[in-house]
């Protein structure tokens, strides 16, 4: 764990910043899809119906990457913004984060599936590759642009003020919620599952990816590659069981890492990347 900085130069992003980057992601994304669900017929006339492929779903979705931007530009400028996307390029990290990324994350959905039955009877197969090239594509240029905004600059902000294990709780509930009126469009692909059981696991989820944005030492990468996981369609349909082993995954993580969850002063504070000598 790199040693937290208090300069001015590690917090030209201060902590306030939190309520204009939540107001223009909610702003963004609650406001297109309000006028899906308020105006149907007039958003559908002039936009066309709304899908998890349509622009504006994508612009949506890209929300909070697009307030971090905004917030960072704001306060810092084009070399603030520069430093702040060569987040992108930290990707060290201990071995058992990447080991779980690669064959933890996959056994999560196959024990979710296999409470759910999907495994029994050889029902499920492994789509063939063909079939998952587009779906492939749009998992890895939609969900994961949100760790700019999420992990990128919401809790860096959030770990100033709680331990890492309330901030990524903090930040779940407030993760979570973002993503609800999806689910009353039936366009949308989360328009056929049920909010409750997404809703927990994605608070669980938000600290999984503390404990690895920490590890990583704030990382915008690794979380990204994360969300990925988490979204790939090559994983069994386990809606909404897959949200137990995730639970236990957080739990256990939460455990195994205890000192750095619960130390307040260990988490990852920057928004701006330090300086590299």
């Amino acid at each position: 764990m790199i040693p937290v900085s208090r300069s001015s130069e590690g917090y030209r992003i201060p902590f306030r910043s939190l309520v204009p980057f939540l107001l223009i992601t909610f702003g963004i994304a609650w406001g297109i899809l309000t006028l899906y669900i308020l105006l149907p017929d007039v958003m559908t006339g002039a936009f066309g119906r709304l899908t998890g492929e349509h622009p504006l779903f994508f612009l949506a979705v890209y929300s909070p990457a697009i307030a971090a931007v905004i917030i960072v530009a704001f306060r810092t400028g084009t070399s603030g913004v520069r430093n702040f996307l060569s987040r992108v390029l930290l990707w060290r990290c201990p071995a058992p984060w990447y080991l779980f990324l690669i064959a933890g994350i996959p056994l999560l959905f196959y024990i979710g599936a296999a409470m759910k039955g999907a495994l029994s009877g050889g029902e499920y197969s492994l789509p063939a590759f063909k079939s998952l090239i587009v779906p492939l594509l749009l998992t890895i240029v939609k969900g994961p642009v949100e760790e700019f905004g999420w992990r990128g600059l919401a809790l860096p902000l959030l770990q100033r003020r709680f331990a890492p294990v309330w901030a990524g709780l903090v930040l779940g509930i407030i993760w979570g919620f973002w993503h609800l009126p999806a689910f009353l469009l039936s366009g949308t692909p989360q328009g056929a599952w049920s909010f409750t059981p997404f809703f927990i696991g994605s608070v669980a989820v938000s600290v999984i990816m503390t404990g690895v944005f920490n590890a990583s030492r704030g990382s915008i990468l690794l979380p990204a590659l994360f969300h990925f996981q988490f979204n790939n369609p090559i994983w069994p349909d386990a809606q909404p069981y897959d949200m137990y082993p995730i639970i236990v995954a957080a739990a256990a993580i939460v455990w195994i890492d205890r000192r750095t969850m619960f130390g307040k002063e260990k988490g990852v504070t920057r928004v701006i990347a330090a300086a590299q000598k």
